[in-house]
């Protein structure tokens, strides 16, 4: 005769097999507070993004027959892009200016005036701080005038030159690129500077002091101690200002309207001229998914580094 083995009474608290969790009713009431933002999300971000898309590949336009029959071209538009003189130059003059205001401008002037300003008397950083900050409130278009100002054939630059005797020029029909990458430097560097204050504010003083009593000259200290400790802050910075700069269009667009001709007409002014002064919408469509890319592909390089340095 055989005896079973008594009943093991089940542990208090313990739950049915195959469930982990608050049951799924639970969690959708919990995301219930949540849904207008998502709501709002989906129409205003995710529902234009996905309407551009659907319009750089037909022929939609303000007028004619893109405007009455909007057919599917499939990728004639990014064909038509490819193909143009004009694009590839916006391109190359996008990435010239980016590199200059932002790249080594921007980062590298915010950086100087940080340190400045750490090493400084409270008056020197409060007329630095005044002066450089009430450039970056200005509005776009303000700036822009008062730098088409200075750069004008009778502006303060050329004033300036006269003046030590060196030979002055219309610099906004000269060298219009340079001209605008300047302006965008002067007008954005504030936030760089920001930045870098608020990393190096984090930096403690006694590894720095440390490095200088082992005979660490200032740049020594500088390049060795100061930098890799804000190595993050600087690549959040680049990535911020990089994508900042490849979507300028105001301030270009008050000084020099792309021109003269098309020499400092970056892919923004290039969008906006086929797509409303030419009324080809979606091939200022499909030139702004270009942008877009351009810009995924500065986030994925800077995110590399980011993550390299946090490893």
């Amino acid at each position: 005769m055989t005896t079973s083995a008594p009943a093991v009474p089940a542990p208090t608290g313990s739950k049915p097999a195959g469930r982990s969790g608050p049951p799924r009713g639970a969690k959708a009431v919990k995301m219930l507070p949540l849904a207008p933002a998502i709501g709002l999300m989906l129409v205003f971000l995710a529902g234009p993004i996905l309407y551009c898309v659907y319009a750089a590949f037909t022929n939609m336009a303000l007028t004619g027959t893109g405007a009455a029959n909007v057919k599917f071209i499939g990728l004639d538009n990014f064909r038509k892009a490819f193909g143009s003189h004009a694009f590839t130059n916006s391109i190359w003059l996008t990435l010239v200016f980016t590199l200059i205001s932002a790249i080594i401008g921007q980062n590298t002037l915010g950086l100087g005036l940080a340190l400045l300003m750490r090493r400084s008397t409270k008056i020197v950083r409060s007329f630095v701080g005044t002066a450089v900050i009430g450039a970056w409130v200005l509005p776009e278009v303000v700036a822009a005038y008062l730098l088409s100002a200075f750069f004008n054939t009778d502006g303060t630059l050329n004033v300036i030159l006269h003046r030590v005797g060196l030979p002055g020029q219309d610099w906004l029909y000269a060298a219009p690129i340079i001209a605008v990458s300047i302006a965008n430097i002067w007008r954005g560097t504030a936030f760089s500077m920001l930045v870098y204050s608020a990393a190096l504010s984090e930096v403690p003083k006694e590894i720095e002091e440390s490095a200088e009593m082992d005979g660490a000259s200032g740049l020594k200290r500088l390049i060795f101690v100061t930098l890799p400790m804000i190595s993050r802050a600087i690549m959040t910075n680049l990535m911020l200002i990089t994508l900042q700069t490849l979507s300028v269009f105001g301030l270009i667009f008050a000084m020099t309207r792309g021109g003269p001709g098309t020499k400092s007409q970056t892919l923004p002014l290039y969008m906006y001229e086929q797509a409303f002064s030419f009324s080809q919408i979606g091939y200022g469509t499909a030139i702004a998914l270009v942008m877009l890319a351009i810009g995924a592909v500065f986030s994925l390089i800077y995110l590399r580094g980011l993550n390299a340095e946090a490893a």
